[in-house]
């Protein structure tokens, strides 16, 4: 039998594994989630199962604009939910953004799930929920097309974790800053956010909450497209390390 130590990345990945089969169980996450987080391992692994220096300066440009936006969200799905419940409280208030449930396979027993698990954990106000505060983002078809109102509808900056594409668009064409976590540096979410931390989404929330923290007062500068340069090129560097060693 094999034993994984401790500080091994992969118990990291087995373990969000359980996370995420715990909560398609307790239907907080979907079946197509599991199938998405499958892909995202895959990525994890080409990036070195770390957080790089390319994520970490995104950390540090994400905080920052989190904490001086006039009106920031933090938008929740079930994947997100089932892994990060307290580093998105602890993240809410650390940069008093909002919180909202705005999911793709929506149903009324989901939202009710998430929205305990939220409240465990410590939310006070979650938007999303009211269908009368619900209005609808133009150049989508899906049910992320419903947003509150009083949350990512009048947001000028949004966090939206393991994102699909349309919606990010969407809400660029809002005139809306964009923060994700994005494994794939290719991808359209990736590309067209203002902010991308290429990350797995458990790792980079809690260095994302500890950077929160910090009083920072001076402007970052931050340029996405060269970051991501900088993680395609740091991926492009492990693999050969990989290729060397193996």
């Amino acid at each position: 039998m094999t034993i994984i130590p401790k500080s091994h990345p992969r118990l990291n990945s087995l373990l969000i594994r359980e996370k995420l089969v715990k909560g398609f169980e307790d239907n907080l996450v979907a079946k197509e989630g599991l199938l998405a987080h499958g892909r995202g391992e895959a990525f994890d692994y080409l990036i070195g199962e770390k957080t790089s220096k390319s994520a970490k300066d995104a950390i540090k440009a994400a905080a920052f604009m989190l904490k001086n936006a006039e009106n920031s969200v933090i938008s929740v799905n079930g994947n997100f939910a089932a892994l990060c419940p307290k580093e998105i409280i602890q993240l809410a208030k650390n940069t008093n953004s909002k919180i909202e449930v705005n999911l793709f396979y929506s149903s009324e027993k989901r939202k009710k799930a998430i929205t305990k698990i939220l409240k465990k954990s410590g939310a006070t106000e979650i938007y999303g929920l009211n269908k009368k505060s619900s209005t609808k983002l133009l150049g989508i078809d899906s049910a992320r097309r419903i947003v509150d109102k009083n949350g990512i509808f009048s947001a000028n900056v949004v966090l939206v974790p393991l994102e699909d594409g349309d919606r990010t668009i969407a809400l660029k064409k809002a005139k809306k800053k964009i923060i994700t976590f994005d494994l794939n540096p290719l991808s359209r979410t990736a590309q067209t956010a203002d902010i991308t931390i290429v990350d797995n989404v458990t790792r980079a929330m809690k260095l994302l909450v500890i950077e929160s923290q910090k009083k920072r007062k001076e402007s970052l500068t931050y340029n996405n497209k060269k970051n991501l340069k900088l993680a395609i090129l740091e991926i492009r560097k492990n693999l050969e390390r990989r290729a060397k060693n193996a």
